[in-house]
Order: structure tokens, then sequence, then C-alpha cells
């Protein structure tokens, strides 16, 4: 079984170096290693000193890169999956039909790269795959895409599906619009088993980690928390945190010992927020992190604890538990405030939300129609009591309990 590690964090705190330490430490035990960049504004080939581009380079034995370029990715890999999305949307009456093939819809590049990692992975080639990915907004709208484009197919698809074959024969002659073709529909409903797939692989705690990379400011620690939270939210399994640009103990300046004093406070913070996830932490080079030497060397620093390519922590999932009248969801959550979490129940969704971020969890046929009894946060678990609705004998045949 391959391994798949993401690595993010706030923009400038050296994901890419870490990212690039861990290919290299993998390479040198052997293992056939690729190091993919899904961050737009690629750095690998600046960290290796080579050019990279879109396809896979081998730099040295067991090491290849590669930066994605999600416009390469639909032309060439994934044609009919940009198409069937644009016939589908052009069913609406949106002006889409003229586009050519070099149009692609927004936020859909992120689709892209995560199915040629899927696929890369696949293959079965590789024994670990490093993803370098964008900062942590960026990086949250590619990870919770999969599950949201899931979600959308599951609800609304199958009554495209009828609609189209209902309405197509009149809707061009009646109405001035062309509907997807039984082709492109037939494309769409394969993209959707090609998405449950895609979830399946990045959320099984077998194969996938998330691994955090910051340094010690407060700025980037309240977001590293916050990310934390957001990967959890999402179901997503954090398994190592790295602080970088750590100040010595003696740095023979006032002014330096003051700013060594400040990073103390924020990692003692982070210490305390993951003590149940590796802390690693990365000294402050007098030197760029830049060349094979250098990656070279903050791997032999860095990456010296035993098995640090497995996955070092196991999580509880999402869980339903039976209580008086009804089960309890309960999903791990940790730094959320109770008065920044909101949460409803729509039909056969819980619909949760925090901050600025939502997640849409489908219910069982149990607890459709369920009823919120409670909210409440405890020791990092947010946990939502549900009443089922009351069923008709008849309706109660065949449901499966969550």
């Amino acid at each position: 079984m391959g391994r798949i590690i993401i690595f993010t964090g706030k923009g400038g705190v050296g994901k890419t170096s870490v990212a690039a330490a861990h290919a290299i430490a993998s390479a040198d035990e052997g293992k056939n290693t690729l190091l993919v960049s899904a961050d737009m504004a690629h750095n690998l080939g600046d960290i290796f000193e080579t050019e990279v581009g879109g396809h896979v380079k081998q730099v040295k034995e067991n090491l290849s890169l590669l930066e994605l370029d999600p416009d390469m990715l639909m032309k060439e890999e994934f044609p009919n999956f940009n198409k069937a999305i644009t016939s589908l949307m052009g069913s609406s009456g949106a002006a889409l039909g003229n586009v050519g093939d070099n149009f692609m819809i927004p936020g859909f590049e992120n689709l892209f790269s995560l199915m040629k990692i899927k696929d890369i992975y696949e293959s079965g080639e590789y024994e670990r795959i490093f993803v370098d990915c964008a900062p942590t907004g960026e990086t949250l709208s590619l990870l919770k895409l999969p599950e949201l484009l899931t979600w959308y197919m599951e609800k609304f698809f199958p009554v495209g599906k009828v609609m189209v074959r209902v309405l197509a024969p009149v809707s061009k002659v009646k109405y001035k619009v062309t509907l997807p073709t039984h082709k492109a529909m037939n494309e769409i409903e394969e993209m959707h088993g090609q998405m449950v797939l895609l979830q399946e692989l990045l959320k099984d705690s077998d194969i996938c980690s998330v691994r955090l990379v910051c340094v010690p400011e407060k700025m980037v620690v309240e977001e590293t928390k916050r990310n934390f939270m957001y990967l959890n939210l999402y179901d997503y399994q954090v398994d190592g945190v790295f602080i970088n640009r750590i100040l010595p103990e003696e740095t023979g300046s006032d002014f330096m010992d003051h700013w060594r004093d400040i990073q103390k406070k924020y990692i003692d913070e982070l210490e305390r927020v993951f003590a149940d996830v590796p802390v690693t932490k990365i000294p402050w080079y007098s030197n760029e992190v830049r060349g094979r030497e250098a990656i070279a060397r903050l791997a032999g620093d860095v990456l010296k604890l035993p098995n640090v390519f497995d996955i070092n922590v196991r999580r509880e999932k999402e869980t339903y538990d039976v209580i008086d009248g009804g089960y309890c969801l309960s999903i791990r959550l940790p730094g959320a405030e109770t008065d920044k979490v909101a949460v409803n129940v729509h039909d056969m969704d819980v619909d949760i939300k925090v901050n600025n971020y939502h997640r849409c969890i489908p219910l069982p046929n149990t607890l459709r129609g369920a009823q919120i009894m409670d909210v409440r946060l405890t020791e990092d678990r947010l946990q939502i009591d549900l009443r089922p609705a009351e069923r008709t004998e008849e309706d109660g045949k065949d449901v499966k309990q969550p």
C-alpha cells in the first residue's frame, strides 16, 4: 500500500522546503518517491535549482518531481470531465456552447490536480507521494472539493438525468435550449464515481494524512490552529506539525533574545494545542534552504524520528451513538468556540458551519427528517443529539441503523 502526505500552512512558512526534505529522505531509503506541487506558484524548480514543468522529471535516484498544470491536465488527460460539466451548465441557459475546449469552469482547476494525484497513486509506480499544497485557504478549498461535488451530484444528478430524458426532444424547439446529450450525462455519472473514489482515497487513514508547517508567530499560530480545526471538520487526518525557523538558545544579541522569548511563548502554545500530534522543531539556518545539499541537510537534521513516514496519529472519525430518544453524531472539532458553530438539519443532511466554512454531512436513512435535540462542544468534540422523525410501520421496513 502506498502513502500520500499533504503539506499545508500559511504562505511563506517553508512548506515546500519541509515537503522536499521528506521526499529526499524517502528517496534515500530506496523508496520510489514523487514530490508534487499543487500550488500554482510552483517552487520546486527554485528549491532543486532545475526546471520541472507539467511532466514528471527525475532529479535523482528514486526521486521525481511534478508541478501540476491544471490547464494542461484538462486538455490532455481529463477533457471529458470539463466538457460534461460545461454541457450540464449549458442546460440552465448559460451561453457556454461555443466557448471551446480551452474553457475551464472557475474553481475546477483543483479537481484536475486531485484527479491526477489519484491516478498517479493508483498506478502503483510510486511508494510515497508528497504533495506541496498552496497556502491554507486554497488547500482547504482543494480538500473539500471532492466531498462537495459528490454531495451536489448525489442530490441533483438523478433528477437531472430524468429531466434530460423527458425534455430533450422538445427543449431545443420550444425553449431554444440544448440539453446535455445522453453521452454527456454518462460522462457526468462517470465523474461522480471518480469523485467518490477520490474522496475515499484522501480520507483513508491508512494511506493519506496532512502535515502542518508553521513558524512561531501569533498570526501564523492562530491560522494553524484554525486550519487544524477545519481539517478535522472535513474529516482529514493531521499527523504532524513542523515549527520552522526557530532561533537558537544563544544568539549573543539582546534584540534576537527578545524574539527568541516571543517564539518560545508560541512554541509552548503549539505544543499544548497539538499535545497528541508529533511536533518537530526546525532551526533557523544561517543560509537559505535552496539546492539539494541544503534540502539534504534539512532532512538529516529534522527527519530523525522513527517511522517518520508512517501514520503517526489515528483518531476516531465521526460516529453515531445511541442515546435516550435518538442518536448522537459526534465529530472531532479541536479549538472550536460555541458561539462560532452553527448546526442545522435539512431533511437528509446535517449542515455544520464553523466561522466561514461549512460542511454538509448526509444522514443515514434512519435519521431522515430528524430534529436536533441538543448541540454541545465537549472536550474538542462537537456532539449533535438527533431525534428521528416518526415512521409508520411501512416506512420502517429495511431501514438500517447508523
